[in-house]
């Protein structure tokens, strides 16, 4: 095998040149055991560098019976490192098949060899090699690292499979950020031995074996003051490139970097460093995204002390010189994160820790997280389940119970404390000193919405465990949080979270029965759409999806529709919502006219400053303008860590004097009692009637007196808006923390009502924020009922129809006649609605009758 450089070498390390007794091709043919002869073509050959390490490999020393003495040019150093391996040392096990004494698979501390150091001056220093101390098996097995002497591949980064997709590397190992390479075909072992008199000159090495065969490939020679192999603590530095430079932030297959690299040591990550309003911090807000440096990257690195950093250009710098100088050419030090800090986040009123999302930096901008949090947290998808949060990948976030510990740099740090949209979010500043032991931060509710009856949920996430999904819920201040088990394509997640009872953080569960999780499903059909299964008992409703690609797995048949799965829910005592209204924008047309779907689905995804999709308001109002009221609910099909638990959220209340429970909650959500939001906290009413109600009025009408109220902490208030049967009818600008209000509204036909209200972010354009389920108030003799809308429905059920009878897997002919059946008389049914109102509309060949001729 030709050699190997792991990186750049040390000017502190040269090669010494050894002329064994063996060639390499002579090695192969030895008496060493059948592994051995079958892998020594992986040995390493020529020049390498190992950890920083210069070695010249040329004929090896093979250690058998004999003694072997190689003469050398006499030297002066304070280390040698010596590369070699060892066979595996067979066990012995009784006849029983025990071994005794248990000395682990590789004989620890057998005493294998001797290797001799003669000086010029005559005198000789004896060393004990021993088995899993200086000296380990070239097969290296899990568990086997030697104390003393390190694989010849140093560790190095790894990047995840979402930042460098051209790199072949393993799903799952690599979400690791790192790899240790010392389980190779052919494993040298370096070993470094501190010379006691490094001003006598040696000039030879005696080798003499005790229990073979040994193969020492190569030796370097070297003058750092202390142990080259051990690398001190993580740091961090602020590289500076030049504007004319593009820096280069992948990895090769080797772990290294183009533009910066270190010998005795490894970079660990470079992130573009995040420039934060430090000065006005505490009057910026919340989530606020930094800005980014187009030319200073954050460095962060693990190295021996007399380590050397190795620049695009050439250059070195020496680690040692970053902290002597507090500067190195390119490179500027920052404080390390060495101060251990208890940070506790109480309610100020019971004093008592409360789960929150925290943010914390430092004054170069470098992410200070919980010592049991990532450092570089993973935003791809499917690649991370832990409690974080990352807006856009530059502003980090983590949650914590209200109690953590974490390194802290001496000087100011930067803190974000967060929890929902009732309490106002903490940014302060704190001086970290040598005698900080604890930071303690206190939160208050502000906003009474909690006390009213409103409670709040996210009704769509996805992948994480029920515990953490209720410690994210907690901390973002969601009442309920609906983990929704599914399948894609041939995988399957939180099925075996399902029981079909078990509601996490209840009372009767253990918890405190204020932050909910249970486990529903989200059952999907690529084309068909998607439907959310909620809080039912018993079994999980399978299959969870139908139809092949890109939903379920290649040749699945389309054997179930949406109307049907809704049909089981409700069955089952269960709560059905439309997520992501409307896409895919298909089937649940029917579902809808049949009266199968308590709720439609309002959702972020990862744009925390979108807002709600006008679009999918657009959808959703022509299902009310014909009658078919369905309340809106809020869910961010949380998939990823750029999504937070709640980022929009259903806000839903219950009635006076009832006690919070899930069961309470979705009767909360089928009564339509609800508003979704992004920030803004709202409460409306039409004649004294709450979103959900029906108002019933002559067939003269009437005047309407609509009374509104909204409040916000987080996001801005812009304007609130009333909407009548899907046009604004009223605006009105009001300050950025909310404001109440009354309108009147005469009406001569069935209308509903709803208000919407939009939020500004002084960096952001203008977003709709938060939306009412409507009032439906109805007038005599006038029907909810807009043929054009209704048209367009009709022709969604057609395009179901044309799916299944074309393109869709068919399944057995019984149950593709049962689905077809099923859509058809949800067609009917709205068609001949249309009928009775008087009202004609074209037809595709399949749905076309005589009364249109």
């Amino acid at each position: 095998m030709a050699g190997v450089h792991d990186g750049p070498s040390s000017p502190l390390f040269r090669p010494v040149r050894l002329r064994g007794n063996v060639t390499w091709t002579a090695l192969g043919v030895t008496k060493g055991g059948e592994s051995f002869r079958e892998r020594v073509e992986h040995a390493l050959r020529g020049k390498c560098t190992c950890w920083g390490v210069p070695f010249e490999i040329d004929r090896p020393v093979l250690l058998g019976k004999d003694s072997y003495t190689a003469a050398l040019k006499p030297f002066r150093a304070r280390w040698l490192i010596f590369m070699h391996t060892t066979d595996a040392s067979p066990l012995k096990p009784n006849q029983d098949g025990f071994v005794s004494p248990a000395r682990g698979y590789t004989n620890l501390r057998e005493h294998v060899a001797d290797y001799v150091m003669v000086y010029k001056d005559g005198t000789e220093v004896r060393c004990p090699i021993r088995r899993q101390h200086e000296l380990g098996a070239f097969e290296r097995g899990w568990g086997q690292a030697c104390f003393e002497a390190v694989g010849h591949r140093k560790p190095h980064s790894i990047p995840p499979g979402h930042e460098q997709p051209g790199l072949i590397q393993s799903w799952g190992r690599s979400q690791t950020r790192v790899d240790s390479p010392d389980m190779l075909p052919w494993t040298n072992w370096l070993w470094a031995w501190q010379n006691p008199h490094p001003e006598k000159a040696i000039t030879a090495l005696r080798f003499e074996p005790r229990r073979g065969p040994i193969v020492i490939s190569a030796i370097s020679a070297g003058g750092v003051a202390s142990m080259p192999f051990r690398w001190e603590r993580r740091q961090k530095a602020v590289l500076e490139v030049p504007k004319d430079t593009v820096f280069d932030a992948t990895l090769d297959e080797k772990g290294l970097l183009k533009h910066v690299q270190l010998d005795l040591g490894q970079i660990i990550s470079v992130k573009p460093r995040p420039l934060y309003p430090n000065k006005e911090w505490a009057k910026t807000y919340n989530n606020q995204l930094p800005k980014v440096s187009e030319h200073e990257w954050l460095v962060e690195y693990t190295a021996h002390h007399e380590a050397c950093f190795h620049l695009w250009d050439g250059s070195r710098i020496p680690a040692e010189t970053l902290a002597k100088q507090g500067r190195g050419n390119a490179l500027t030090p920052i404080a390390p994160s060495h101060q251990r800090v208890r940070l506790r986040v109480l309610d100020r009123t019971s004093k008592q820790p409360i789960p929150v999302k925290l943010h914390v930096h430092g004054e170069a901008g470098e992410y200070l997280t919980p010592v049991d949090r990532h450092r570089v947290p993973n935003p791809a998808w499917y690649e991370d389940s832990a409690p974080e949060f990352l807006n856009q990948s530059i502003h980090w976030c983590t949650y914590i119970d209200g109690d953590a510990t974490i390194d802290l740099p001496l000087g100011n740090v930067y803190i974000e404390v967060a929890k929902g949209f009732e309490i106002r979010p903490v940014r302060k500043v704190h001086c970290v000193t040598e005698r900080t032991r604890d930071i303690t931060i206190l939160i208050e509710q502000t906003l009474p919405w909690r006390e009213k009856g409103w409670v709040t949920a996210d009704t769509h996430v996805h992948f994480l465990s029920p515990p953490t999904a209720r410690l994210e819920g907690a901390a973002e201040g969601v009442n309920v949080v609906n983990l929704l088990a599914s399948q894609w394509g041939e995988l399957m997640t939180n099925a075996g979270d399902f029981d079909g009872h078990t509601i996490f953080g209840s009372r009767e569960a253990g918890g405190d029965g204020e932050y909910l999780v249970r486990v529903g499903s989200e059952n999907r059909q690529h084309i068909l759409g998607h439907i959310s299964l909620l809080g039912y008992q018993g079994r999980l409703i399978a299959p969870m999806t139908c139809g092949g690609p890109d939903e379920s797995a290649l040749g699945d048949p389309v054997d179930m529709l949406l109307l049907e799965w809704a049909r089981q829910c409700h069955a089952q005592g269960g709560l059905v919502v439309l997520p992501h209204f409307p896409n895919p924008r298909a089937e649940h047309a029917a579902a809808l006219i049949e009266g199968e779907i308590d709720a439609v689905e309002m959702t972020s995804w990862s744009n925390l400053y979108g807002g709600i999709d006008p679009y999918s308001l657009s959808d959703w109002y022509r299902y009310l303008n014909c009658g078919y009221f369905v309340p809106a609910v809020a869910g961010t099909d949380k998939m990823q860590a750029t999504t937070p638990v709640g980022a929009v959220r259903t806000y839903a209340k219950l009635p006076p004097d009832t006690p919070f429970t899930y069961d309470a909650w979705m009767q909360a959500v089928r009564s339509g009692h609800t508003f979704v939001t992004y920030g803004p906290l709202l409460e409306f009413s039409v004649e004294g009637k709450s979103a959900g109600e029906w108002l019933r009025l002559p067939a003269a009408g009437g005047t309407l007196s609509v009374e509104w109220e909204t409040a916000s902490l987080t996001t801005p208030v812009s304007r609130v808006e009333l909407v009548v049967n899907g046009e604004i009818r009223e605006s009105k600008t009001v300050s950025r923390g909310g404001a109440s209000g009354h309108w009147s509204l005469t009406v001569d036909r069935s209308a509903w009502l709803a208000i919407l209200v939009r939020g500004k972010y002084p960096d952001k354009p203008e977003f709709i924020a938060a939306h009412s389920s409507p009032v439906m108030a109805q007038v005599a003799g006038t029907e909810f009922f807009a043929a054009a809308d209704a048209v367009t429905i009709l022709e969604q059920v057609e395009g179901a129809l044309a799916y299944l009878d074309s393109l869709a897997t068919r399944p057995a002919d019984k149950i593709f006649k049962r689905m077809r059946i099923a859509l058809v008389s949800a067609h009917r049914r709205l068609h001949n609605r249309m009928h009775q109102m008087g009202f004609t509309h074209a037809h595709t060949p399949a749905t076309d009758h005589p009364e249109h001729h």
